[in-house]
């Protein structure tokens, strides 16, 4: 049976519990059998003793800005950078990546140059990456000059995820301030006074932002996208948003506009590093006080992959939830926000996006081998040891 991969004796991590010891069918990159025999002539991976997840959905990764830019001001290729990321992603599980992308009037790492740069390089990697790459477009509510390139990058299929951000204001109080300034303007690659400048000058365009937010959400509604809004201050903030339709709220400042959004049906996202390191390095919200109230159901990496698989399994240990439940706030409930049913879980039919963990390694759980589309993309020795 050509094409036909089997993981057997391992533990499945399923929607509601740890099973036994079990065998898992891989063809034609879906799951297809759960428990059934050895089909003879398949390729075996021999997991016993590990643990079987699904593969990790980031829905907000923020560290790719550091693949492209790893100094400030110093910058690298697009494809360089995806190339690169594609390994890290694999080694830690990361099956879907939702690259957070901000598009500013901005110049330097933020700007429709650099944002037009990394659409071509995706575009000229499909399907010679290992994991699923997608951009996430981190729209700035005052980018109108910049809109037609991701207007255009929308109708191409070239964005998957919208969300609006809304820093300009913050970036002009921040840059008033010489001691504050050198971080906006190394990435830039201008001085601080004019990134002050620009941003000042946007500033004075403000009538324009709100008939242009409408426009732009209207053109993600009308392409299908999923929409977010980003550092919602408030329910009565969320809910501005709601109206446009953005059904995702990212990063909500406070325990309350998180609890708005779930009981609006929305999803809300935190930060694994916020819960691995025990709070936000910010000061601001914590996400595991926003899981255990109810007022988050996704995870992402938000700017370090390590942190996902390490956010479900501390969560876990702390008693905030069962591991089914925590690992479903970086799988099933990421890919449902992102709109992708076809992944998240372990079921027949679904595809095979899949993490082969050894969740007794001393340093936390250790990825022996990444499954995407039921291709084996990543194996460690430990991993490459097993296969048969």
């Amino acid at each position: 049976m050509t094409g036909t991969l089997v993981i057997a004796g391992a533990r499945l991590l399923l929607a509601d519990a740890v099973s036994l010891p079990a065998t898992l069918t891989i063809r034609d990159g879906r799951i297809v059998a759960i428990g059934a025999d050895v089909p003879k002539g398949a390729r075996e991976l021999r997991a016993n003793g590990l643990l079987l997840a699904p593969g990790l959905v980031d829905i907000h990764g923020d560290a790719f800005e550091r693949q492209v830019q790893p100094r400030p001001g110093v910058d690298f290729r697009h494809d360089l950078a995806l190339i690169d990321t594609d390994a890290q992603l694999l080694a830690n599980g990361i099956t879907t990546a939702f690259h957070g992308v901000t598009l500013s009037w901005e110049p330097g790492l933020r700007s429709e140059p650099a944002f037009r740069s990394l659409v071509a390089a995706w575009a000229g990697l499909t399907g010679r990456l290992g994991a699923d790459h997608r951009i996430h477009l981190r729209l700035e509510t005052y980018a109108m000059d910049q809109w037609p390139a991701a207007e255009a990058a929308i109708a191409a299929g070239a964005v998957h995820l919208l969300a609006f951000n809304d820093h300009t204001a913050e970036i002009a109080r921040r840059t008033a301030d010489p001691a504050r300034a050198s971080r906006y303007a190394d990435r830039a690659k201008v001085t601080g006074p004019e990134v002050l400048a620009l941003a000042q000058a946007m500033l004075a365009r403000g009538d324009e932002v709100e008939p242009f937010v409408h426009h732009a959400a209207r053109v993600a509604r009308d392409a299908g996208l999923a929409m977010a809004s980003h550092d919602d201050a408030s329910p009565e903030s969320r809910a501005r948003w709601r109206a446009l339709g953005c059904a995702i709220c990212e990063f909500p400042m406070n325990e309350a506009t998180g609890l708005a959004a779930r009981a609006a049906g929305e999803h809300v996202v935190m930060g694994c590093p916020n819960v691995v390191r025990g709070g936000s390095h910010l000061g601001w919200h914590s996400a595991e006080a926003m899981v255990r109230a109810g007022a988050a159901d996704v995870l992402a990496s938000d700017y370090f992959y390590p942190a996902m698989r390490h956010a479900a399994f501390a969560l876990a240990a702390r008693g905030a939830c069962t591991l089914p439940e925590a690992w479903a706030l970086v799988s099933a409930h990421a890919a449902e926000a992102a709109r992708l049913p076809d992944r998240g879980r372990i079921a027949a039919g679904l595809r095979a996006d899949l993490v082969l963990l050894d969740d007794t390694a001393p340093a936390g759980p250790e990825v022996v081998c990444t499954l995407v589309d039921g291709r084996l993309a990543w194996l460690s020795a430990t991993g490459a040891a097993r296969l048969a």
